[in-house]
Order: C-alpha cells, then structure tokens, then sequence
C-alpha cells in the first residue's frame, strides 16, 4: 500500500497538502433524521469494519503532509461505531498522520451512543471536544424529528462526559421545528444552560433537497415561519448571552476561550482535508469531495485508487467571496477593504441599520443577522 500512496501522491499534486484542519466523516447512523442533507448511512452487518480500514488507507495516502491543529470527527454519528473499531480508527490514524499538534479534537455523538468504554477511549486518543446533538428536550419535538434518545439519555450522557474528563463539551439545539412553540424553546435553552456545557450551537431547521423534510414542505404538510424563527433567534440571543454564552457567530455561542477553533477555521477561509465518503477538502486553489457512497468509496481504496466523486480549480474571487459570506456571520465581522468594492451597497446596509461599524471592522447588526444569507449573496 506504501507504494500506491507515493504513486498516488506523485500523480495527483492535490494529495501533497499542509492543512492544518482536519475533517473526517463516519456517515452511519442508529436511525435517519428526516431533516438531515449530510450524506449518511445506516449502521449495518459487514459495513463498520470495512470502512474503518479504508478511512485508514485513505489517511496513509497523505502521512506527512497532513499535520491538523484542529480535528473534527461528524456524521452520521461516528459514535455508533463499537469500541473496538473505535480503538482500531485511532491506532490507524495515528500510525499514518501526525496528530502531536492537534489542541483541538472533536467528536460528533449522539446521546443514545455515549458510554463510559466509549468516553475514556477516545479521551485516551487524544479526543478533548465532544459536541453531542440534543436538539430538543421535549419528547414530541423529539419524536417529529426523528431522534433515537430521550431527555434522560442527554443528563446521563453529559455526566458521563464530565466524568472520562472531558472540560470542552457542546451541545446542538434546533428551533424553527414544526409545530414547536416558544415556550418549547425556552424550555430546552433552560435546560441545556442549567447543565453548564461549554458551548452551545443554536440552529435554525432549514429544509434542505433530498430530505423528508423538503418533500413534506413542497407537499404543504409544513410551512416556514420566519417571522417565528426571528423571535425564537432573538429569544436565544436573550438568553444565551445572560447566563454567559458570547455569540460569536450567528448560530453558536461559547464560554470564555471556548469558540471552536476548527469552525472558525473553515469560516476563516484556512485550507482543510476532508477523510471518508462524502468528504470535502480544499487545499490553496484546488477543492474536491469524495464519493458520497460508503460501498463505492471502500472499493476504491481497496483497489489503491482515489475515492473522487469530483475536483475543481478554484478561482482566487471565489475563495475571497466565500470569506465574505461567512465573515458575515461572524460577530468579529470583516475588515472594510473586503468590501471596498461594494461601496454603494455598503452604504445602503448601513442606512438601513443592517451594517454597523465594530472597532476598525464592519459587521452585521443584529437585525442584520436575521438576514445574513440574502446580504451575502448582494455583496458576492
């Protein structure tokens, strides 16, 4: 396989890289969320172990070349992998890449796959971060997204966390669900603040193509409400803020010295590499993804070939863009000279109370912020 990877790396330039973020993605799943566009598969007889060996072929390829400072494992749920190909992954990876520097280390869990082995596993691998998808904590809203845990799972799970060591915990949330009404909102901000995790991701429900949510919107079974999703934002905002929660982008929140680095990295236009079916990685002018399709991309690494779905050159305006669109999302904003070429549009947003200054940077204001994809787009 050593011989394959240097033939692979010599024909194709896009594999010899120095992205410092790293992402690797486990699409398995316990049971599908019928909201979710992330590629995903679900866990079944015969399909873990092969795919764990080929994420490990896939990391080979790169050695070297690839030394992250921050790591993020998502899904799927990589958590729904046993404790065995958990261990197996990280020996893997660790063989291959040079993980020393990594003071980052995320993992995506889900709170019905969190157990003691499975906590102080990872912990002994270097992992520091767990983001666990809680979502909602009403069981309704639960079941109308289609999770697989309970409140209860989430209080466990959470102390189980605490207890493997683990001082860097996030914890999802949604609001815009259908049917869910403000109080439910408030209810699950309360409870997730009365637990004290270090971060908190507050998103609003989008209905993305390809998903049962999107058929069921086009069908009129659901209705967007954004008048409703901007007094649930505000609402978070609120009460995020007061009990110490700083936004620092339009949908998460941390504690002092708890943004997430690797976040901030894809938002801040830093070069990342992507391991695992479906994933993405951009590395200077060059952006590819691999095969969305678990069987599909085990085959390819079995045989020493690349698992490309696609790869593009990318053009310098395009990255600047891109930087534009989530510099606006951020709180911190964007430095002036980005948008020197949109001086009237500019203009307009601030007379329209949309733009603000903020320190020697410009930034959305908050009744900017309920509107950041639309201005993105006028300003790109």
């Amino acid at each position: 396989m050593q011989a394959q990877a240097e033939q692979l790396v010599t024909r194709h330039p896009s594999l010899v890289t120095g992205a410092k973020h790293l992402y690797l993605h486990i699409p398995f799943c316990l049971q599908i969320c019928p909201y979710c566009s992330f590629y995903k598969d679900i866990a079944g007889p015969g399909k873990a172990d092969p795919l764990v060996e080929a994420i490990i072929r896939e990391a080979e390829l790169f050695g070297a070349n690839c030394v992250p400072e921050t790591i993020f494992i998502g899904g799927g749920t990589p958590t729904a992998l046993s404790v065995s190909q958990l261990d197996r992954l990280f020996q893997g990876l660790h063989r291959h890449l040079d993980l020393t520097r990594a003071g980052e280390f995320t993992i995506e869990m889900n709170p019905a796959t969190v157990t003691a082995r499975k906590a102080e596993l990872l912990h002994s691998h270097g992992v520091n971060r767990v983001s666990m998808g809680v979502q909602s904590w009403d069981p309704h809203l639960l079941e109308v997204l289609g999770r697989v845990h309970d409140a209860e799972q989430v209080r466990r799970s959470f102390s189980i966390l605490r207890a493997a060591g683990y001082d860097n915990l996030n914890l999802d949330l949604i609001y815009g669900v259908p049917g869910q009404t403000l109080a439910q909102w408030e209810d699950s901000l309360h409870r997730t603040i009365a637990l004290q995790p270090d971060h908190i991701s507050a998103y609003c429900l989008t209905y993305e193509e390809d998903t049962e949510y999107f058929e069921r919107l086009q069908r009129g079974e659901f209705r967007e409400n954004t008048d409703q999703d901007a007094v649930f934002f505000e609402r978070g905002v609120e009460l995020l803020s007061a009990a110490g929660y700083a936004q620092y982008e339009i949908s998460n929140y941390a504690k002092p010295g708890r943004t997430c680095r690797h976040n901030l990295a894809y938002w801040e236009g830093a070069d990342y590499l992507g391991l695992g079916p479906s994933a993405w990685s951009t590395v200077g002018e060059r952006r590819w993804q691999n095969i969305p399709d678990t069987a599909a991309y085990v085959r390819a690494l079995q045989a020493g070939v690349r698992p490309l779905a696609e790869e593009e050159i990318l053009p310098a305006e395009t990255r600047e863009a891109e930087k534009i669109a989530f510099g606006l999302r951020m709180n911190a904003g964007l430095d002036p000279l980005q948008l020197a070429g949109q001086r009237d549009l500019v203009a307009s947003l601030r007379e329209e109370g949309l733009l603000e200054d903020h320190g020697p940077r410009v930034r959305l204001t908050d009744r900017g912020r309920l509107l950041a994809d639309e201005i993105a787009a006028q300003l790109i």
